[in-house]
């Protein structure tokens, strides 16, 4: 069975959709954690809370890691 060029091309639509949500959330999370921190330190809260941000950002990094690979699977699936 031959995919045709069709396929290519909605696989690729479809991997840059995902790379590019994907480099939306690292951004956004970094530039959310980084501000968290900032502001928890100038409001003098506690560290416990400190804490929730950099849980929410590692989650969110994870998920990222988790999104990388499995672009990086479907390129190398597609390749043959």
């Amino acid at each position: 069975m031959t995919l045709g060029p069709d396929h290519n091309t909605q696989l690729d639509e479809q991997l840059a959709r995902k790379a590019l949500v994907l480099a939306v959330v690292i951004a956004g999370t970094t530039i959310v954690w980084m501000g968290a921190q900032w502001l928890g330190g100038n409001l003098g809260l506690e560290p416990r809370f400190a804490i929730l941000f950099d849980l929410a950002a590692l989650a969110a990094l994870f998920w990222a890691l988790i999104v990388t690979f499995q672009i990086w699977r479907a390129r190398q699936l597609d390749k043959g």
